[in-house]
């Protein structure tokens, strides 16, 4: 297998065609008439068109190459409905109709191949009927390619879309994927994609004691890199023990920097659940999904997961006015009432329902300057400061998993100011980032 990375380094010259070396520059921006222009970009009423980056995911670095480091071999295929190239062709499809490439496996993460299972639920196993090739399920009590999955296989192929957030498990699927890998001497090739949300690193760095499913690695809610470059740092420190002797090769994106966020690329987005339906929801999402501990609805139950926040005890107005009174920006806020529903297969029994809540809709306007986990810890904050018989925790295990301590929970429920938690991990993301550096891809 050592000839893979010839091929591999020979078709990243590719790159060259579609290199990149900075952010997309803005048009020019139109004359705004009258004497309200400032309150007019405050409001976001000005659209700065953007020029968008033509951005190329690892599988269609990999087509470019002819597939040439895969022909004659068998491969398992660790992917769902994301992995499609430019022109919407999925990766197993691809390989399949390729007469020198053998597909002997399909390994399906949380929500499915096909991406349409809910959160939580145990995936079954299967055939594709597309291909009549086995699926083999990673999410339940099988999380790792077991040795009769993998029988006849010479490499396990990795494609799926992340969303740059730890407590998202398909980078927990990625773990066991290279654990499989190395005690099966089997190399692990990983078609790399975007991170949608770029380089940001934020939010608490796991406690020990704290790894689960939703947390397997010692890093920030927010890491700021690609599942390649995690993988990478993933076996370089040592987050997972016995990976020093797997063959890891990572097929890069071409151009695309590290920084750039989704919407500024020109790449199509594929919800990777069914929760995340836009990149909005990508932004929000490392600090919004914490409320799947708290008395407070994230939207769940709605068409806008992520995006609306609610309680039956909320006034709308107020917490729209208390959250722009901050110091925060990047966003802008709505107040809204609504009633969450039972969505079979999307939402079932979400916090509230049937109950008519209050609260805001959060459109991020910069993603530059938004900090999504601030304005969770602001919002806990004015929530338990605004009504503090009403504000609660679902259960103690809920917030501390996906914190990834009992830090939160606990600097909450003793009064600490925001700032005061928010500079409670900052010493911890200067030591990640340090270390985060050394793996980068992209943009170095």
């Amino acid at each position: 297998m050592k000839s893979v990375l010839k091929p591999i380094l020979v078709g990243l010259l590719f790159l060259s065609l579609w290199g990149c070396s900075g952010p997309p520059s803005g048009a020019p921006q139109p004359q705004i008439p009258g004497p309200h222009e400032e309150q007019q970009m405050e409001l976001g009423k000005v659209d700065v068109p953007q020029e968008k980056i033509a951005a190329y995911p690892g599988l269609d670095i990999l087509k470019k190459m002819g597939f040439d480091p895969l022909i004659g071999k068998s491969v398992g295929v660790v992917t769902n409905h994301t992995a499609v190239d430019r022109q919407g062709v999925h990766l197993v499809d691809l390989l399949h109709s390729n007469t020198e490439i053998t597909v002997k496996a399909i390994f399906a993460p949380e929500h499915g191949f096909r991406g349409t299972e809910q959160g939580g639920d145990d995936i079954p196993g299967g055939i594709d009927s597309a291909t009549g090739i086995p699926i083999y399920s990673l999410y339940g009590a099988q999380q790792e390619p077991n040795p009769e999955m993998l029988k006849g296989i010479d490499v396990l192929l990795f494609d799926i879309q992340d969303v740059g957030t730890r407590f998202y498990t398909y980078i927990s699927t990625m773990g066991y994927v290279l654990e499989a890998g190395a005690k099966n001497n089997i190399p692990v090739m990983i078609l790399d994609r975007p991170n949608p949300i770029g380089r940001r690193i934020d939010g608490n760095v796991l406690d020990e004691g704290f790894a689960s499913f939703v947390g397997r690695y010692k890093i920030p809610i927010q890491y700021g890199l690609s599942i390649g470059e995690l993988a990478r740092m993933i076996i370089g420190e040592k987050m997972i023990p016995g990976l020093e002797n797997l063959e890891l090769h990572v097929v890069e994106c071409g151009a695309w920097t590290g920084e750039l966020f989704w919407s500024e690329t020109d790449l199509h987005w594929i919800p990777p659940s069914p929760n995340m339906r836009n990149t909005n929801e990508t932004l929000t999402y490392p600090g919004l999904c914490l409320l799947e501990g708290v008395r407070i609805n994230e939207g769940r139950g709605t068409e806008y997961p992520f995006e609306y926040i609610g309680a039956p005890y909320m006034d709308g107005k107020l917490m729209a006015r208390e959250l722009l009174s901050t110091a925060l920006k990047g966003f802008t806020l709505e107040p809204i009432s609504y009633t969450p529903l039972d969505m079979p297969g999307v939402a079932m029994n979400p916090l509230f329902e049937g109950e008519v809540v209050h609260g805001v809709k959060i459109v991020v306007t910069d993603p530059y300057q938004f900090k999504a986990i601030d304005f969770l810890v602001h919002l806990l904050v004015i929530t338990k400061q605004q009504y503090p018989d009403d504000f609660g925790w679902r259960s103690a295990r809920g917030p501390d998993r996906l914190w990834g301590g009992t830090g939160l929970r606990e600097m909450v429920d003793e009064g600490k100011t925001a700032a005061e938690i928010i500079d409670s991990y900052q010493s911890e993301l200067r030591a990640f980032e340090s270390i985060q550096s050394k793996y980068w891809i992209y943009g170095k």
